[in-house]
């Protein structure tokens, strides 16, 4: 049976770590594109130019 080493743990948790940064990473994009009433912001920006013409 195969024993562990330091180096494996090691690699475990950056794994771990990589993993949590990019779910973070995509969270965050994914939540600077609405606004706080959760209306999308790309949108928004879009109705008001066509009611000002």
């Amino acid at each position: 049976m195969h024993k562990m080493g330091f180096f494996d743990y090691v690699y475990i948790i950056v794994a771990i770590l990589f993993a949590y940064m990019t779910f973070l990473i995509i969270l965050r994009n994914f939540q600077s594109k609405f606004t706080e009433d959760g209306q999308r912001k790309d949108l928004i920006e879009k109705e008001d130019k066509t009611k000002e013409q």
